[in-house]
């Protein structure tokens, strides 16, 4: 019996439930979905570009880390609901080291059922050796990778649902996986429960939109969306993240739990459906290039939103590739300006620590950034309010060491007795930094594997 039967066979439908929308996402809407949704998969989206070079930054340290840091809290939190009642569970949260993810979901599920769990680990995304030997074109520099200086120190691509379906088909309880492509989470589980052709270009495209939709959790039931003048939304404090009920035709129904916070209408959706696509009528992803130009949302119930008119063409023939270099250390220090003149003295502060940056420790002029946070720093200059009432200064520098970026915040520090009058608040930190870069590889370089563990009852 598959889990979806055991919610009504008459529906013949299966119910995703979105889990996370990003690494550091809540965990208690996930909990909920767990414990009330009656779901068939519960799926965890937690990596983007610079969240799996953090992870490949882990692993550099500590060659049993590497994955994402929640993990343990998610699962814990989840698996005692899910093994229970059948869910499956899918994350890409294996990060930079699936093996050592799976090792750890394997230690937890342990404690977490009265039965024998299958725990699947999907590798291969890792291509670092393949991006050495192929010497792409770096997409930001338009230069071969072998005339970059940097140390290279991971590459990932963007896998699809082809590598995950093969694990569900050994009949895993979770599934962990590294930069396998956000759509793809749903994508592969809606493919095995069916048995979708992925050569099924219009179909795949649907579930690709229902991927997409789901990917990003809370951002469907009035995450990122909520404006209190103009788009008010209540309950944001408990934000119920969205499930969508799938039929075989590719259609669906997306839902959240009754009772909980936040709404899921046309209007969210449809914002959601445009987040992060540059042409809607060619999204491209590692399982087909979707075509959402003819898409519509209708509202069949409270918080229940139906999606019709996606679909697909044929896949891209490259995948594309996230790379990590090594780039040296940012120095960064912060101080607050209020009152009066509160800018032209977060000026004078800033002119004095880059002066200082410069001439005394030898940093070039250029490595230095200034931004006056509260006067139109995020408007990059265009903007800026020069009569502010409260300034806070960012001075940021990269350096080659942790010590020369040390200099950056001690050089802010020192404006409290050195500096413009009622200078406080000073912060200091320094970081290494792993520059993000990317590029694409044919896909018939990437080959992906399925490492299954079972544990024992």
């Amino acid at each position: 019996m598959t889990p979806s039967s055991t919610r009504g066979s008459a529906s013949r439908s299966v119910r995703l439930g979105a889990g996370s929308g990003f690494s550091g996402d809540r965990i208690d809407p996930a909990e909920k979905l767990a414990r009330r949704a009656d779901l068939d998969y519960l799926i965890f989206e937690c990596l983007g570009e610079r969240t799996v070079a953090a992870g490949n930054s882990r692993r550099l340290e500590d060659p049993g880390a590497g994955y994402d840091p929640l993990l343990a809290a998610r699962m814990r939190a989840v698996l005692p609901y899910t093994l229970a009642s059948g869910t499956t569970v899918i994350t890409n949260a294996g990060a930079a080291n699936p093996l050592a993810a799976a090792e750890l979901v394997s230690g937890i599920a342990s404690r977490s059922a009265d039965r024998g769990v299958r725990i699947a680990a999907v590798t291969g995304d890792a291509v670092l050796d393949q991006v050495l030997r192929h010497d792409p074109v770096v997409w930001e520099t338009g230069k071969r990778l072998s005339e970059h200086d940097e140390l290279l120190v991971s590459a990932n691509a963007y896998i699809g649902a082809e590598a995950v379906i093969p694990a569900l088909e050994l009949d895993a309880d979770v599934v962990v996986t590294g930069r396998l492509a956000d759509p793809s989470l749903y994508v592969a589980p809606l493919a095995h429960h069916f048995g979708w052709d992925l050569a099924d270009h219009a179909t795949i495209g649907a579930a690709t939109a229902i991927g997409h939709l789901l990917e990003c959790a809370g951002q469907l039931t009035g995450g990122y969306y909520a404006d209190p003048v103009t788009k008010p939304v209540k309950g944001m404090a408990d934000l119920g993240f969205p499930f969508a009920d799938v039929l075989a035709d590719g259609s669906a129904t997306f839902g959240k739990l009754d009772g909980s916070g936040g709404i899921l209408t046309e209007r969210t959706c449809a914002e959601q459906l445009l987040y992060e696509v540059g042409d809607p009528t060619s999204y491209l992803t590692p399982d087909v290039t979707a075509d959402f130009g003819n898409v519509s949302f209708t509202g069949v119930g409270p918080d229940r939103v139906t999606i019709t008119g996606a679909t697909g063409r044929p896949r891209p023939q490259q995948l594309k590739v996230t790379l990590g270099f090594r780039g040296g250390w940012l120095g960064e220090g912060q101080i607050s300006y209020a009152g009066p003149r509160a800018y032209p003295r977060a000026q004078l502060a800033a002119e004095i620590v880059t002066e200082r940056l410069v001439d005394v420790h030898g940093f070039p002029e250029d490595a230095v950034s200034v931004e006056y946070i509260g006067a139109g720093a995020a408007f990059r200059g265009l903007d800026t309010d020069t009569g502010a009432h409260e300034v806070r200064v960012r001075v940021a520098a990269r350096a080659r060491t942790r010590e020369e970026a040390d200099l950056v915040g001690w050089e802010v520090e020192s404006l409290y007795t050195n500096g413009p009058a009622g200078g406080g608040g000073a912060r200091r930190s320094s970081t290494e930094v792993l520059a993000i870069r990317s590029c694409t590889l044919p896909r018939d370089l990437v080959s992906t594997r399925v490492h299954l563990t079972e544990v024992p009852k």
